[in-house]
């Protein structure tokens, strides 16, 4: 295609690395998913406006993603470019007035170190939540009563044209699991700044081990998955409605319904994508006809268009 070609030639110059028909199953945690046409792993902002304008100008199709932490790319693959905040587009800076700025790529779990170790406090929550600062951003994570949203000082993104805004707090329009971003999916984070507060340096760490704990006793850490497969229904918890539903250990092909937490799908080895996205089709029915209640996804299926 021309528009690719025009891409890579741009890109080159710039010496920027492109790869061709990159299978998105080493870029996801679920471990499943087909080629990208193109990905792309900027190492700067920089870097990264080049690659969204250069797809804007050639009307390229081009997604923006961390490390694949809520993403099931499907079997088919992804025909366009999908641009990696992850390895490289991962700083994390701390003022003096306990602000730290991560950029869009940073580990989230990596900002709440840095933070404890500054007897900084606020981000306990965070400790083992695999997804990146623009993920967080973007779905207002949470974890054991803490979010995003209060430590938001400022985000700023990037818009489909590659001008670049400062976004203040209220606007960022959080909700739980939301954010102004999920509305508008053609806006690219690209840093926050969170605002913390000084704490006891060992009450943080106490606090952090014991999440650390609770992760590993309840959820299914040894093997592939994309987190916590829904929200919280209200009323409810997801993983007791499909556990109730006798769903825990359900497998289609490779993908099963966790059996240590039903909230959780896993990879037991060799799923593929409609394996995951049969199976979630599956829990969501019989949770509907068994409870009543609607299951609505955390986890973004990346649907394929030629």
């Amino acid at each position: 295609m021309e528009e690719n070609r025009a891409i890579s030639e741009a890109a080159e110059k710039e010496d920027i690395k492109i790869y061709r028909e990159e299978p998105m199953s080493r870029h996801t945690t679920m471990r499943v998913g087909g080629p990208a046409a193109m990905l792309a792993e900027p190492r700067d902002i920089r870097e990264l406006v080049s690659l969204v304008y250069l797809a804007h100008k050639n009307n390229f199709r081009c997604m923006v993603m961390g490390n694949g932490s809520n993403l099931i790319f499907p079997d088919e693959g992804y025909r366009g470019m999908v641009v990696k905040t992850v390895p490289h587009f991962t700083g994390i800076y701390l003022d003096d007035n306990d602000v730290i700025r991560a950029e869009a790529g940073a580990s989230l779990a990596a900002v709440a170190n840095l933070a404890a170790e500054h007897g900084l406090t606020g981000l306990e929550f965070a400790q083992g939540i695999p997804g990146t600062v623009g993920g967080a951003i973007l779905m207002n994570a949470g974890a054991y009563g803490g979010e995003m949203a209060p430590l938001v000082q400022r985000t700023c993104y990037m818009d489909p044209e590659a001008k670049l805004h400062m976004l203040a707090p209220a606007d960022h329009q959080f909700g739980y699991r939301t954010s102004l971003f999920q509305q508008k999916p053609g806006n690219v984070i690209l840093y926050t700044e969170l605002k913390l507060t000084p704490g006891d340096p060992q009450e943080i760490r106490e606090k952090m081990e014991e999440y650390a704990a609770r992760r590993r006793e309840k959820q299914p850490l040894d093997l592939p998955s994309a987190g916590s497969v829904y929200k919280r229904p209200e009323g409810h918890y997801a993983g007791e409605l499909i556990e109730k539903c006798g769903l825990k250990g359900y497998r289609i092909g490779g993908a099963m319904v966790s059996e240590k937490h039903a909230g959780f799908i896993v990879n037991c080895g060799g799923a593929t994508a409609e394996d995951v996205i049969r199976l979630m089709e599956h829990v969501e029915q019989t949770v509907l006809e068994q409870t009543g209640v609607e299951l609505e996804r955390e986890v973004r299926v990346v649907w394929h268009r030629r």
